[in-house]
């Protein structure tokens, strides 16, 4: 207590900085610990399990390099050697797409199933030579892999199958499954599951031996669409408007039970992408029924049908495609309008003043 102001100062100064030497001390120390901890560690050991085949591996039982530093190697093209795409690129096939399908025969569990069915459907639309010599064999296991209890697995074949329908020659292997398609997409009720086997029966021709498979999956299709998950409505909607274009299947939609807000999918609330393609459905309906051959059978649409939503005498379609016109998508404003004109007169009959609009509120001349 006898100590004056100076000296107590002075005292306090050198504790600070004994203190700051200790603290800098110690997190010298903590930094030595981890630049050791770094140097002394190895990459894991290689195996066949997914993850070692992504990461192209030198071979089960060997290290694997580090990927944040690949080894230096340089190809004979002078760039460098390793990535899979990049071997492709100068000619060289990396073997990727053949391990992963290799590895997919081998029996996994679910996890390790979806994950080889990802890497393989990135390695097909990365790798497209290796993927072109892929065989219908190849296709086949894909496929079966459709039959697997976990949906998962199931959402990843179809990613799988996808990515080679874009290869010209796989596309027949490919619609063998068609059907199996349109059955899981009826009976699971999965987003995930819908948006990925619409796609792909999206990207495929579909033969007309699974046109009675489409009739009994059409009640299906159309509650897809009255769903609430947009990129399912959009693959929906696109693949019931490839289907209006069928003669024999134009009936089956138009008679087709929706729910009673059916036009609520025309409010100009609704996201562009989807207000355009459900207007290109109802173009391609329009124009369906207008025709020659159609008209010419009195056909008969019970109460609750897409026909009587969209076409008949108590519709309110003419006045959600007015509102559209001034909609802020150009896109969206020119397809109400080509609506409009396909509702006006039909296609066949041109404009001549004496045609007769079928159940619609615009008349000819109007």
């Amino acid at each position: 207590m006898g100590k004056s102001i100076p000296q107590y100062l002075r005292q306090l100064d050198i504790r600070k900085s004994v203190m700051s030497l200790a603290t800098g001390a110690g997190a010298v120390y903590l930094l030595y610990k981890a630049i050791r901890a770094g140097i002394k560690c190895q990459p894991p050991l290689c195996s066949n399990s997914p993850a070692c085949i992504a990461r192209e591996c030198p071979g089960p039982g060997e290290r694997a390099l580090p990927q944040e530093a690949p080894a230096p190697e340089v190809s004979d093209v002078g760039g460098p050697k390793g990535l899979a795409i990049e071997r492709e690129r100068h000619g060289r096939d990396s073997g990727e797409v053949r391990r992963l399908l290799n590895s997919l025969e081998c029996r996994h569990d679910e996890y390790a199933k979806s994950m080889i069915l990802h890497s393989i459907t990135r390695c097909v639309y990365l790798l497209e030579a290796e993927a072109s010599a892929c065989t219908t064999d190849d296709i086949v296991l894909v496929g079966s892999m459709l039959e697997d209890k976990d949906n998962s697995v199931k959402i990843q074949a179809l990613n799988s199958l996808k990515a080679f329908s874009g290869i010209r020659k796989f596309r027949l292997k490919i619609q063998e499954h068609s059907i199996k398609v349109l059955e899981l997409i009826s009976t699971v009720w999965d987003t995930e599951l819908h948006v990925a086997g619409l796609r792909l029966l999206n990207n495929l021709p579909l033969p007309d031996y699974v046109h009675p498979q489409l009739r009994r999956v059409m009640p299906a299709l159309m509650e897809i669409l009255q769903s609430d998950h947009i990129l399912a409505q959009v693959q929906a909607v696109r693949l019931l408007s490839y289907l209006a274009q069928k003669n024999d299947l134009l009936y089956d939609i138009l008679n087709c039970q929706v729910h009673s807000n059916f036009l609520n999918l025309f409010q100009s609330t609704k996201p562009g992408s989807l207000l355009f393609e459900v207007l290109v459905f109802a173009e391609r309906l329009s124009e369906g029924q207008n025709a020659s051959h159609y008209r010419a059978v009195k056909w008969h649409y019970n109460e609750q049908s897409l026909h009587e939503a969209l076409f008949g005498d108590e519709s309110r379609l003419a006045d959600r495609l007015l509102a559209l016109v001034i909609h802020p998508e150009e896109d969206v404003q020119i397809q109400a309008c080509r609506v409009i004109v396909s509702l006006q007169c039909p296609p066949d009959l041109g404009v001549r003043p004496s045609c007769q609009p079928s159940h619609s509120y615009f008349k000819c001349g109007e």
